[in-house]
C-alpha cells in the first residue's frame, strides 16, 4: 500500500502536563481527508513521550506490531534524540487519536511499509523537543544558559557538576514553551539507530509468554463466542435451530448477529462444540452459483474492454501496427490469495449501555470506534480501543469487520465476550488478494530497439469496495503499483487498467498489486531478453529510463527517476549472486527488480526443477537500496520474511471458489512453505544510504520481487515460461505446450 491521501505534512508540537506532574509531548498533525470517510471526534490525544517524576520513561508506539518490529524501530527514533537507552524505556501501544495519524496514509493505520517512513522525522522531532524542554527547565532552575547543559542517559548535567534527572525537571518542562526550531542529530552521530547489536524490545515478553496478543486477552466475567458464518459470499441466515446447541454444557446463549449465528459459552471449546450442532438454513444470496469457471470467464471478457489510461507516452497503438516491427505479446493469469495470519481473527468486546471497550489486534485503530458505534448505537467517543500484539496482519487487519461481530455479540448477551474465529472461518471469510489477467505487448524494431509497450491489467478493485473516494477516472491506485512507475525506456507506451467485480471479496495483501504487476513487468522483460538473445540483466540495464518522466499516477512523478537506482542494484547483484555461472541441468537463475515504497531492490533466485516439474528454491540473493536502516537485524528479518511469504504464494497459493464459497479450509489445502522447502541461503546485500536519503519501506517489496525472480528462474532451468501461478507441476506442464511459447508477429 502506498499513499491514500496527502494531508499537510507540516508538524506542530504541543506540550501538556502529564499524570503525576510529568511531561507529555506529542506531535499533532492536521488530519486532512480521512481514510474510509470515517469522520468525527476521536478520543483525547495522548503523546509520544511520557516522563514521570519517578524517572519512568514511556514511549508510545502508534503503529501495530505484527512481527515487523515497529515496537523497537519507532521507539529507537524517539530514544535516539531523547538521549535515553532504548532498552530502559517502557513501550505502550497508542489508542486512537489525531496525534497518531499516519501522514502517508491519512489515517491511524499500519500498512504500505509506511511506519518508519512516516516516523523518520516526526518521532525524532518528538524526542528532540522533549530533550530541549528538559534541558531548558534544568538550565532555568540553575540560572544558566541552556547551551551550557547537556542531556544524556536520562539526566541533564550543567556547570560545576550540576545534575538533574529527567524526572526531577519533568513537571517544570511541561510548563515551558515548545521550541520552534528543533535541530535533529545528523545520521552520522546516531548511537542507537542503526546499531546491529540492538535486540528486539518485545522478545523477552514473547519468550516469557507475557506479551499479550488478541487471542490471549482475558477480562473479568468474560465469556467465549464461536461463530457460524455463511459458507457462500453474500449469504445470510434464513433460519436456524439451536435446540441441541443451547443444551450443551457451559452454553450461555445462542444469538443471531448481522453476519451469522454465535454460540456463547464459558470456554471456547464448549462454544465451538455447541456451534457445530447448530442447524442453519442459509439464504445463499446472489453469489451462490459462483465458481472459478465464471470468475475467469468474466475476467477474460472484461479484459477485452478498453480500460482507463493511467500512463501514456507517444502512440503505442500506432507503433504496434508500424511496418517492419516484430510484435511480442503474452497474457498472465494470477490467482486469488489468502492472508492466513497464524493468529485468526479475534476480538474481546465489552459493550455496555454507555460505553464499549474493544480489545483487538488491528491495523486500523482509528476506524474501530466508528464501525463499533454504528453497530451498537453508541457514539464513537464512547468506544475505547486497546490494541494488542498481532499474530500476523499482512493487510487483513486493515479491515475491522471482526470487531463489529464481537461488539454485536457482546451487546446481545450483555457481557464481555471473546470472539475467536477458527482456522476454517479465517480462510473462508478472508478478503483475498485480487486475481487478475494481464495482457502485454511490445514492438521491437529491426535493430532490436524498443519501439512500443502496451500493458492492460484487469482485476477487481480493492479500493472501490473499501475506500471508493480514492478511485478516480476508473483507476484504483492500489491496482497499478509497480507498473505506474514503469522504469523501462520504450519510445511509445500505453498502460491501462480495467476494473471488474468477480463477486469475491478482495482486500489489501502484503505488497498489494506490486505482487501482480512486478511479475508481469519483470516476466515480460525476461521474455523479451530471451527472444532477442540478450542477457536478462544486461538487457534491463541497457533499457532503463534514466531521466525523470512525468505522468499522472506514479508516486515518483515529481522530477525523479528510479532508473539510476535500479541500474546500481542490477549491476551489484550480478557479482553477489554469481550470475551466469554454469549450472547443472534442471537448475537456473532468474532475476527481477522493482521500486516499491521508496525501496529499490534486485533479486536473483536459483532454482532446481525436477523431471516431474517439482520446483525447489535453492538460493536467493538481494541487493537492496533502502536508505538508512533503523534496526538492521530486523531489516534483514523483513527481507527473509518476505522471501518465505512470497515463495509460499507463488509456489502453492491459490484460492478457488465453488458454489459461492471458498474451497480451501485449512493449511492442508492452502499450503505454506515448510522448513525443508525454504531456500538454503537468503543473502541480502545493502547499498549504503546516500546523504540525506530517507528510509524506504521494507515490510513488503521483497514479497513481489522474489516471485518474479523464481518464475524467471524456472524458465532458465526448463525453457518453459509459466504465465499462470502457482508454479505447480500441473501449471508448469501445461505451460510446456508449444502453443504457449511466445512468438513474434511481423507487421
Amino acid at each position: 500500500m502506498e499513499q491514500i491521501t496527502k494531508p499537510a505534512r507540516r508538524d506542530f508540537l504541543k506540550a501538556s502536563a502529564a499524570v503525576g506532574g510529568g511531561l507529555t509531548l506529542g506531535m499533532y498533525l492536521p488530519l486532512g481527508s480521512k481514510v474510509a470517510e470515517a469522520q468525527g471526534a476521536t478520543h483525547s490525544p495522548n503523546a509520544w513521550v511520557k516522563i514521570g517524576t519517578d524517572n519512568a520513561i514511556t514511549i508510545m508506539c502508534a503503529r501495530s506490531e505484527m512481527g515487523q518490529d515497529v515496537y523497537t524501530s519507532m521507539t529507537l527514533l524517539v530514544a535516539e534524540e531523547l538521549e535515553v537507552d532504548v532498552n530502559k524505556v517502557k513501550v505502550e501501544f497508542a489508542p486512537p487519536a489525531e496525534v497518531y495519524i499516519n501522514s502517508l496514509l491519512g489515517g491511524q493505520l499500519t500498512g504500505g511499509s509506511t511506519a518508519v517512513r512516516d516516523a523518520w522525522e516526526k518521532l525524532r522531532k518528538a524526542g528532540a523537543s522533549a530533550r530541549m524542554m528538559l534541558v531548558g527547565a534544568a538550565a532555568k532552575q540553575w540560572g544558566v544558559d541552556p547551551a551550557q547543559c547537556k542531556a544524556a542517559g536520562g539526566a541533564i548535567t550543567g556547570p560545576g557538576g550540576k545534575r538533574l534527572t529527567y524526572g526531577q525537571v519533568a513537571e517544570a518542562a511541561a510548563k515551558m514553551e515548545v521550541p520552534k526550531d528543533v535541530p535533529l542529530k545528523p545520521v552520522a552521530e546516531f548511537k542507537q539507530v542503526g546499531n546491529k547489536a540492538q535486540k528486539r524490545l518485545a522478545t523477552p515478553a514473547k519468550v516469557a509468554g507475557t506479551a499479550t496478543f488478541g487471542i490471549d486477552v482475558k477480562v473479568p466475567g468474560m465469556l467465549y463466542a464461536a461463530v457460524a458464518m455463511p459458507p457462500m459470499m453474500g449469504g445470510k441466515v434464513a433460519s436456524f435451530d439451536d435446540t441441541r446447541a443451547k443444551n450443551m454444557p457451559g452454553v450461555k446463549a445462542v444469538v443471531q448477529y448481522s453476519r451469522g449465528v454465535a454460540v456463547v459459552a464459558d470456554s471456547y471449546w464448549q462454544a465451538k462444540k455447541a456451534k457445530d450442532l447448530l442447524e442453519i438454513t442459509w439464504d445463499e444470496g446472489p453469489n451462490a452459483n459462483n465458481d472459478m469457471r465464471k470468475v475467469w470467464g468474466g475476467l477474460r471478457e472484461a479484459s477485452n474492454q478498453a480500460g482507463a489510461v493511467f500512463r501514456e507516452g507517444g502512440d503505442a497503438d500506432g507503433a504496434l501496427r508500424q511496418s517492419g516491427v516484430k510484435v511480442y505479446e503474452a497474457a498472465y493469469e494470477l490467482p486469488f490469495l489468502s492472508h492466513s495470519p497464524l493468529e485468526p481473527m479475534n476480538t474481546v468486546a465489552d459493550v455496555r449501555a454507555d460505553k464499549a471497550v474493544i480489545i483487538t489486534p488491528t491495523q486500523f485503530q482509528q476506524l474501530v470506534p466508528f464501525v463499533v458505534a454504528g453497530a451498537t448505537g453508541l457514539k464513537p467517543e464512547q468506544v475505547e480501543v486497546v490494541t494488542t500484539f498481532l499474530g500476523g496482519g499482512f493487510g487483513r487487519r486493515v479491515e475491522v469487520d471482526y470487531t463489529i461481530d464481537a461488539a454485536e455479540i457482546s451487546k446481545a448477551v450483555g457481557a464481555p465476550v471473546k470472539m475467536v474465529w477458527s482456522r476454517e472461518d479465517d480462510l473462508t471469510h478472508d478478503s483475498y488478494r485480487p486475481a487478475g489477467i494481464y495482457k502485454v505487448q511490445a514492438a521491437i524494431g529491426p535493430k532490436g530497439d524498443l519501439v512500443a509497450y502496451r500493458y492492460h491489467g484487469t482485476s477487481p478493485s480493492i479500493s472501490s469496495r473499501l475506500f471508493p473516494s480514492i478511485v478516480k477516472d476508473g483507476i484504483d491506485p492500489f491496482a497499478v503499483e509497480a507498473i505506474d512507475n514503469f522504469p523501462y525506456k520504450f519510445a511509445n507506451h500505453k498502460l491501462t487498467y480495467q476494473k471488474h467485480d468477480t463477486g469475491i471479496t478482495v482486500g489489501y495483501w502484503r505488497g498489494v498489486s506490486h505482487n501482480l504487476n512486478c511479475y508481469v513487468v519483470e516476466g515480460f522483460m525476461d521474455e523479451l531478453a530471451n527472444a532477442l538473445g540478450k542477457d536478462p540483466i544486461d538487457f534491463r540495464i541497457a533499457n532503463l529510463q534514466m531521466e525523470a518522466e512525468k505522468h499522472a499516477w506514479s508516486g515518483l512523478s515529481a522530477g525523479t527517476s528510479v532508473g539510476p537506482r535500479l541500474k546500481k542494484v542490477l549491476e551489484e547483484v550480478k557479482g553477489k549472486a554469481g550470475w551466469g555461472a554454469k549450472l547443472p541441468e534442471g537448475r537456473g537463475q532468474g532475476v527481477a527488480c522493482m521500486e516499491g515504497y521508496n525501496t529499490v531492490m534486485s533479486c536473483v533466485a536459483e532454482v532446481t526443477v525436477s523431471k516431474n516439474y517439482d520446483v525447489s528454491v535453492d538460493k536467493v540473493t538481494y541487493v537492496v537500496d533502502a536508505g538508512p536502516l533503523i534496526h538492521p537485524e530486523q531489516a534483514l528479518a523483513q527481507i527473509e520474511s518476505c522471501t518465505i511469504f512470497g515463495q509460499s504464494a507463488c509456489m502453492f497459493g491459490e484460492i478457488t471458489v465453488k458454489n459461492g464459497g471458498v474451497e480451501q479450509t485449512n493449511f492442508d489445502m492452502y499450503r505454506l512453505v515448510r522448513n525443508n522447502e525454504a531456500p538454503k541461503a537468503i543473502n541480502v546485500h545493502w547499498l549504503p544510504a546516500a546523504k540525506d536519503q530517507p528510509p524506504g519501506g521494507l515490510g513488503e517489496p521483497a514479497t513481489a520481487v522474489v516471485q518474479a525472480a523464481i518464475g524467471n528462474a524456472i524458465f532458465a532451468a526448463t525453457g518453459i515460461r509459466v504465465r499462470r501461478m502457482p508454479f505447480s507441476p500441473e501449471n508448469i506442464k501445461a505451460a510446456a505446450d508449444p502453443r504457449m511459447t511466445m512468438k513474434p508477429k511481423s507487421v
